[in-house]
């Protein structure tokens, strides 16, 4: 780590705490700042803001008070879930008071050179993969990000020696200044968020940041089938990595007679790997460019490419049961997400699906359904969702009371050769509190079939 005197004496405001407030905060106070936290949870509820003022460090706690910025503060670090429409993000803005996000403050200290990753879909499964490769290949990495470790932290104790593969939202790069990655990697670019970013165009734009600050030496790894991406490639000064899923490039990473290339070098035939899902080689193809570009050699790339079936609640490949597979895609928390994981198998699927109703229709659906044998719905789209596969023209469409009783529905209705799917294309928060507990309920459910 380095120690760093950016930051001594200056009065910092930590707006928002959850994991990244607090190792922020904390990292600040060590840093010599004079460190203010404000969180809206009462401080007797508050087991994080507890924590913090036994260190010494100011805390406000009940509500966002916007007249705390008349205090004289010269940063704040914000949350990433707290919107810029919040007041006193606002005003910290109106006082000329620059907003950034932990992931800067990781930048600033670490030793590590970072390889940063977004994109609309596919940025776990990417993390993931750059970081098993990175790591079969010897290379000492750490993952840190959106994935659910703090920057901040894993680059406290990050050296030379390491590598930081970081996955990064949009809400965590519209908080950056500085932030610079080694190397860069912009899977896709969909419509997203759009309920905090207010306009595709900024949603975009917050995107484009990852290679913002990149220049000579560093590399831009981006996909190449998309009129957005190329746009944000046009824009970076970073030397341009491209790869495609659906032609040969000549350069870059794309897919050629079978073959996974690299800069025309064969790295793995299509069918050695474990991974299932054409979207999925978006996710590959990036992974094996930034691995390579990091020094990875072809022998760690393939072990990992053999063996890497899926990051949990991400298609994830479950058991085999009775010559059932079973996959567990409960991150697929919309349409086009399902779409996804419906086009990943050739084989009859039983499609367990369900979940928040948002108010829209699943007719887009349709055109992915063609393999659906039979559906399992639940939650409050059950009665949509089974609209949509009449529509479709499946005949056997089950009504259950949650994924739980969904699993032994879906078994009994299978046959050895199926493919048993939970791809909700809902969010979960009408029975469960994230898709990680119903997907874990899913895979508990599996484990429980006689």
């Amino acid at each position: 780590m380095k120690m760093i005197d950016t930051y001594q004496h200056r009065k910092i405001l930590v707006l928002g705490l959850a994991k990244s407030g607090v190792t922020a905060a904390a990292l600040l106070h060590k840093l010599g700042a004079f460190v203010t936290v404000n969180d809206f949870k009462p401080l007797s509820e508050n087991e994080e803001a507890q924590g913090l003022l036994e260190q010494g460090i100011t805390v406000i706690t009940g509500s966002h008070p916007v007249e705390l910025l008349e205090e004289g503060f010269e940063l704040v670090v914000k949350n990433p879930g707290i919107p810029y429409t919040n007041p006193m993000v606002k005003r910290a803005f109106e006082k000329g008071i620059p907003v950034v996000t932990e992931v800067e403050l990781a930048w600033q200290i670490s030793e590590a050179p970072f390889i940063g990753i977004t994109g609309t879909n596919g940025k776990t499964t990417t993390t993931t993969l750059i970081f098993e490769m990175l790591k079969e290949g010897a290379k000492q990495p750490l993952i840190a990000g959106n994935i659910g470790t703090v920057a901040s932290g894993v680059a406290q104790e990050a050296t030379e020696e390491n590598t930081i593969v970081i996955e990064l939202s949009s809400f965590q790069l519209m908080g950056i200044e500085g932030f610079r990655p080694k190397v860069a990697v912009l899977t896709n670019l969909y419509d997203a968020h759009l309920d905090y970013h207010g306009t595709r165009a900024e949603y975009h734009s917050a995107k484009a940041n990852i290679t913002k600050n990149q220049g000579d030496g560093d590399y831009f790894v981006f996909n190449a089938d998309q009129e957005e991406t190329l746009a944000v490639a046009k824009s970076s000064k970073a030397v341009l990595v491209p790869f495609s899923a659906t032609k040969e490039l000549g350069r870059g990473a794309y897919e050629s007679g079978g073959w996974l290339c690299f800069e025309g070098e064969k790295i793995i035939h299509r069918e050695e790997v474990a991974l299932p899902g054409e979207h999925n080689l978006e996710n590959i193809l990036s992974a094996v460019a930034s691995a390579k570009l990091s020094g990875v050699d072809n022998e760690a790339i393939q072990t990992v490419l053999k063996s890497f079936t899926g990051v949990r609640h991400r298609l994830q490949f479950v058991a085999e049961k009775d010559g059932r597979r079973i996959y567990n895609d409960s991150k697929a928390t919309n349409i086009l997400a399902t779409q996804k994981a419906l086009e990943a198998f050739d084989a009859p699927i039983v499609l367990l699906a369900g979940g928040l109703d948002r108010g829209n229709g699943f007719d887009e659906l349709i055109p992915s359904m063609k393999n659906v044998k039979a559906l399992i719905t639940f939650g409050q789209t059950a009665e949509k969702l089974a609209e949509t596969a009449k529509k479709a023209g499946i005949k056997t469409i089950v009504c259950a009371d949650n994924v739980e009783g969904a699993v032994p529905e879906a078994y009994r209705l299978s046959q050895p050769g199926d493919v048993i799917l939970l791809s909700p294309a809902c969010a979960s928060w009408d029975q469960y509190k994230t898709f990680e507990v119903r997907g874990d309920m899913f895979i508990e459910a599996v484990h429980k079939l006689k």
